[in-house]
């Protein structure tokens, strides 16, 4: 069963394979450690991109906590301390996150053929825990503290909040408008709606940017609103909780990252119509009659790594088959997602995927679970 199907899945970046220049057939080892040029170049343009977002996300941090520290020292407010822990966090996850874009373009080498993508989602849950363990931990410890303080009152100029808060909304907006435009630019080369595509995808950097971002803009809201009420009736726990609100608000923010992260980490077998895609690829190759089986798993960032098994057509020695493997192999490794692929002959009892019988995921060729 052969499909003309070839067009890139509605979830996966860039353009279609007819558009891409095949490599070469090689049979050299240390070619096949090197990225596609397309991956390579694709690769360096997607960075600087996200470079540019969490520099941008720094510096209004840093801004924004500096401010809000000063804010919180004149005026004794605890929704503004907790306001100050939070983007003092948020700038540390920062740095996190440029470690995290810096560590995953490394070309992969002999020791790590399948590349460093997977520390882009290491230095991730390294940042998703920060947030947890400085911005929410802090702010729901000092809001208590204060609510339970019957001698906590805030002493301070009620303005000076306002102004701090003011210029955080501003330059916290700037910095989320940015991850906004990054993000909406990739769904819509991915074919995705923006909201999915950011909170799904493999890009943690873009995801923790936004999320980050957005929950700043959320807990500037809230300490205003505490802050406010407690200017209208005196009650000084009106702060407090507000303060309490932005770390509960921080912690789901956080647990949601660490999951998310933590799920890429452990890896696993990818589906769907990204999977139906690569057997697309396949099958149009004319010397590849149908394929057998097929494990995709995400590597890295927008990185796939693909082993599979095709029954190919003609009966050819076993030094032409190796080479038609081979130039399948960087065939669709000229493909900017796709960082290595791994394919084996199918036996010619082995069914094609498409049929009902045909092998699970788990259970490919020399796999314990088929040979038992």
């Amino acid at each position: 069963m052969r499909s003309s199907r070839c067009s890139r899945p509605a979830h996966v970046g860039s353009t279609p394979s007819a558009s891409r220049p095949r490599a070469a057939p090689t049979s050299d080892p240390e070619r096949r450690l090197a990225p596609a040029p397309s991956a390579r170049t694709g690769r360096r343009r997607g960075s600087s991109v996200a470079r540019v977002t969490v520099l941008l996300a720094l510096i209004a941090n840093v801004l924004v906590a500096a401010a809000k520290t000063v804010a919180a020292v004149f005026t004794g407010s605890a929704a503004m301390f907790a306001e100050a822990a939070h983007s003092w966090a948020d700038a540390g996850n920062e740095i996190f996150l440029l470690f995290a874009d810096r560590a995953a373009v490394r070309p992969r080498d002999k020791d790590h053929p399948l590349g460093f993508g997977r520390d882009a989602w290491l230095w991730s849950l390294f940042a998703a825990i920060g947030v947890f363990a400085v911005g929410a931990t802090v702010s729901v410890f000092h809001g208590i503290t204060q609510l339970l303080d019957p001698e906590a009152e805030p002493a301070g100029d009620y303005v000076i909040n306002y102004i701090v808060l003011g210029v955080a909304f501003v330059l916290e907006g700037t910095s989320f408008l940015q991850s906004i435009r990054q993000g909406r630019k990739r769904a819509r080369e991915t074919g995705r709606e923006f909201l999915p595509y950011v909170l799904g995808s493999s890009e943690s950097t873009l995801r923790a940017v936004f999320a980050e971002d957005g929950a700043a803009l959320i807990g500037i809201l809230l300490a205003a609103a505490g802050i406010a009420l407690h200017q209208a009736t005196g009650i000084a726990a009106f702060d407090a909780i507000a303060s309490i609100l932005i770390g509960l608000l921080l912690a789901v923010v956080a647990i949601f990252l660490i999951d998310r992260n933590r799920r890429f980490l452990i890896g696993g077998a990818q589906g769907g119509k990204l999977r139906d895609w690569i057997i697309d690829l396949l099958e149009s190759r004319p010397e590849i009659d149908h394929v057998t089986y097929l494990h995709v798993e995400i590597v890295g960032p927008n990185r796939l790594f693909v082993v599979g098994a095709v029954d190919l057509l003609g009966d050819k020695p076993e030094h032409a088959v190796a080479d038609q493997l081979r130039a399948i192999e960087d065939a669709l490794e000229a493909e900017e997602i796709i960082q290595t692929v791994v394919l084996t002959v199918a036996s010619y009892r082995e069914p094609s995927i498409h049929d009902p019988d045909a092998l699970l995921d788990g259970d490919g060729p020399g796999s314990p679970a088929r040979d038992s």
